[in-house]
């Protein structure tokens, strides 16, 4: 297989990298970027899977969570896979899978992931105030109803640590028993990210289209 480490791609990195650098220094420090001259085959082969459609990554190699993954190529590969089906494979609508993940990432306060994911769910068709209400600790105001179903049973596993069958019938009765378990796996994924993004010290950069997650009472 053709390698797509180009001495172009190489600089475009480095310069990504340094301009990356005072948003995320703490992660840098803890995960400092790989030389891609000594990269493994099967670190190699990682990456370039993320910079092909649909992810077409470029700075995988430069940012968390993948250049952490990136020390255990092996397991990177299988997240790889849970990741692309979650994301792209489950048939989910994207406004689901996308709340999911919003929900994931407001349990563990993470910006990092909120930030691209609050984007993805409002292209998705998710009202953006669903995303402003959870990013303030709200209950949101104007979810659909299948929309709903997820938000109290993923709030409520969270919460509890346990689902009452109050909440579990409406939701296997609305995704089904496929449907439901793929969207509880898409928050066990993003659960791990959000661990690796604090392993990381990954700190997300401010953009001014995307609400703040707002500190929540311990």
């Amino acid at each position: 297989m053709k390698h797509l480490f180009t001495p172009a791609l190489f600089g475009a990195a480095l310069v990504s990298a340094a301009l990356a650098l005072p948003f995320a220094a703490a992660a840098q420090e803890r995960y400092p970027t790989l030389n891609p001259n000594q990269l493994s085959p099967e670190q190699k082969a990682y990456i370039e899977n993320l910079q092909k459609p649909p992810r077409n990554n470029t700075t995988a190699l430069q940012n968390p969570p993948f250049k952490v993954y990136l020390r255990s190529p092996e397991l990177a590969g299988k997240l790889e896979a849970v990741s692309d089906y979650v994301r792209w494979g489950s048939g989910q609508p994207p406004r689901l899978t996308e709340l999911a993940i919003m929900i994931t990432a407001r349990q563990w306060s993470n910006q990092w992931i909120w930030r691209g994911h609050y984007r993805a769910a409002v292209r998705g068709g998710l009202d953006p105030s669903v995303g402003a209400d959870i990013a303030a600790g709200k209950r949101p105001e104007k979810m659909k109803a299948d929309e709903t179903i997820l938000y109290n049973y993923a709030t409520e596993m969270y919460r509890d640590k346990a689902v009452s069958d109050a909440t579990y019938a409406p939701a296997v009765k609305q995704f089904g028993e496929k449907g439901l378990i793929d969207l509880v796996a898409t928050m066990g994924y993003y659960d791990t990210v959000a661990m690796t993004l604090i392993t990381a010290k990954a700190v997300a950069p401010k953009e001014d289209d995307v609400p703040q997650l707002a500190g929540l009472p311990r």
